[in-house]
């Protein structure tokens, strides 16, 4: 496309397929489709081919595979000194699709009072619709009895996509992401864009076409 068009489809279209992501445009980096919806099938074929939901509210929901790809091969996460003796501490508790409702939600408050969310209720409806079908998981980071930190995604097959992640202590995310990675259940972690914070914690980027190549390799 290099940046001229993109398809638009209809609310209702549950047929069209998506372009192919390496139609993606240059700029805005990687968006390919607007409209569709967010029943689960289409979701889960978008996640199946490299495709991920990224709008605000009131806009169409527009769809992405931007080029490159940031990815933690799981066996090369780092964990710093400080993180390993909060680790050692055992301050933290962790587990698996517990409260993956809250966990989305806890995501979706805005960082800032000046900051507003893309995950939208419809998100948090349809993110929670795949928890139940076995397409999503959370990460909860528990201080006692208070959940305060996790992350959530989409399970395909050994690659699982991070969405989001929050905290609600010092190093509670990482603490999720840390167990995410040493849980060796999957190949990949696929977390979209970078952030100072993954790249501090080992995340690289990868080419769109080599991305797709391990997705193909590794995904259900």
């Amino acid at each position: 496309m290099n940046g001229l068009a993109i398809a638009y489809l209809a609310l209702d279209d549950d047929i069209t397929p998506f372009p192919d992501p390496r139609d993606a445009m240059v700029e805005p980096n990687g968006l390919l489709m607007a409209g569709a919806n967010l029943k689960p099938a289409r979701l889960i074929d978008a996640y199946r081919n490299g495709i991920f939901p990224w709008y605000s509210e009131g806009e169409p929901i527009l769809w992405w595979s931007p080029d490159p790809r940031c990815i933690i091969w799981p066996d090369q996460i780092k964990i710093s000194r400080s993180l390993r003796k909060t680790l050692r501490q055992e301050r933290f508790s962790v587990s698996n699709s517990r409260c993956f409702r809250e966990v989305v939600t806890q995501c979706s408050a805005p960082r800032t009072a000046s900051d507003g969310t893309w995950i939208t209720p419809e998100m948090i409806d349809a993110y929670c619709e795949l928890a139940r079908l076995g397409h999503a998981e959370s990460i909860e980071v528990w201080e006692g009895d208070e959940l305060v930190g996790g992350l959530y995604g989409i399970v395909n097959g050994k690659v699982f996509i991070g969405e989001s992640m929050f905290s609600r202590r010092a190093s509670a995310s990482k603490v999720a992401l840390v167990s995410l990675a040493v849980s060796q259940r999957f190949a990949m972690l696929d977390c979209q864009l970078p952030t100072d914070h993954l790249l501090s914690m080992g995340a690289v980027c990868i080419s769109r076409e080599d991305y797709l190549h391990a997705l193909g390799s590794f995904g259900a």
